[in-house]
């Protein structure tokens, strides 16, 4: 803009200049002879006295809205993460959409693999069952599945942690319906209390697992198995941490996070986002879904 403003303001004083001296071009009527103080008199006297030049401004025009875009609406139809991503231009691009608050990208829709679940975010509808299948490659010990995104995602990560020379892994509980969490939940607060119980374990309707989305691991070796608390500080753990997000995966309640998910850490509870987001979570130096959606912490219910 100073460039543009500068040229018409220069070719204003080439102007006034030529104009004073007399132009010499083929268009140009003979020059007037003039007296020195004439002459004097009629040159501006400073650069408040300079023609002042014309133009129009454009109007800048605001970018354009992702969820008005055709491929945002035939992305939304059929819960098409990759083809919505597209539709925003990348990972973090959505990511800023979503925590904005872009209608098209619903925090609350257990359809897309974004979907935030926490002590104050409950699964909707509270009885949301998924069509899940068994990993094809990956060990399931307990016959839990995983939505058919996530289920090839955790094969493709078990698979390079093995070709890395990590070591092998399995799952342990992939999907767990609200009936099945009212149990799960219920043993651990007569083992616990309700307080321990909480730190632990999500009340029915409040966890991850009845999306489908979320993948207790455990380490194998030796034609055995540890158990969940016993991933942490293993080959296979530490390469989790460091390499899950190029398959989609995120550790969802890291060491210190408590007073944000309300959750003790859990490395070996995986949570499928897919990759894109996966990405930007890990290059935006994130640890929480909360922090990465902009969403208020959730440490405790809200009854």
């Amino acid at each position: 803009m100073l460039a543009a403003v500068a040229g018409v303001v220069g070719a204003c004083v080439l102007g006034s200049a030529l104009a004073v001296a007399g132009g010499d071009g083929p268009s140009h009527a003979a020059p007037q002879q003039t007296s020195a103080a004439e002459s004097a008199d009629s040159r501006p006297g400073s650069i408040e006295a300079l023609p002042v030049p014309l133009f129009e401004v454009a109007e800048v025009e605001p970018a354009s809205d992702g969820c008005a875009s055709d491929a945002a609406a035939v992305a939304a139809q059929t819960h098409d993460v990759a083809a919505m991503v597209a539709a925003f231009g990348g990972g973090e691009q959505l990511r800023a959409a979503a925590a904005a608050g872009a209608e098209c990208l619903p925090l609350d829709d257990p359809g897309w693999s974004w979907v935030v679940v926490n002590k104050q975010r409950a699964v909707s509808p509270v009885d949301y069952a998924p069509a899940v299948i068994l990993p094809a490659e990956t060990p399931s010990l307990v016959g839990g599945g995983l939505r058919a995104d996530a289920a090839a995602a955790l094969d493709a990560l078990v698979g390079a942690a093995a070709d890395a020379g990590a070591g092998d892994v399995a799952l342990q509980s992939g999907y767990r319906s609200y009936a099945t969490q009212v149990s799960t939940f219920g043993g651990q607060v007569g083992s616990l209390g309700r307080e321990g119980a909480e730190a632990i374990s999500a009340r029915p309707g409040h966890s991850e697992h009845q999306l489908g989305l979320a993948a207790d691991v455990v380490a194998c070796a030796n034609g055995g198995c540890g158990t969940i608390y016993e991933i942490e500080g293993t080959a296979q753990g530490d390469w989790i941490v460091e390499n899950a997000w190029r398959h989609g995966w995120i550790v969802r309640y890291e060491s210190g996070r408590t007073e944000t998910t309300g959750y003790d850490p859990e490395p070996w509870h995986l949570r499928y986002i897919g990759v894109e987001l996966a990405e930007a979570y890990r290059e935006g130096g994130f640890h929480t879904l909360e922090e990465f959606f902009g969403l208020p912490a959730a440490p405790d219910y809200l009854d």
